[in-house]
């Protein structure tokens, strides 16, 4: 993940937990997540409206040879 090991990781947990404290941060967490399925949706989403659409453009090439 991001390259990162297990060290790197527990050091960015701590100093998250003395910056936001310990009653925000799951909160905090979750709304990370949240913001993370929400880009993800809409990426996918995209992906499959150009897939489809070079499809449909691919198809009308062939009709007109």
């Amino acid at each position: 993940m991001f390259g990162l090991g297990p060290t790197e990781l527990i050091i960015i947990l701590v100093i998250a937990l003395i910056i936001f404290g310990p009653s925000r941060l799951p909160k905090i967490g979750q709304s990370i997540g949240q913001a993370l399925r929400a880009f993800r949706d809409s990426a996918s989403k995209v992906e499959e409206e150009v897939k489809k659409s070079l499809e449909e453009s691919s198809i009308a090439e062939t009709k007109k040879e």
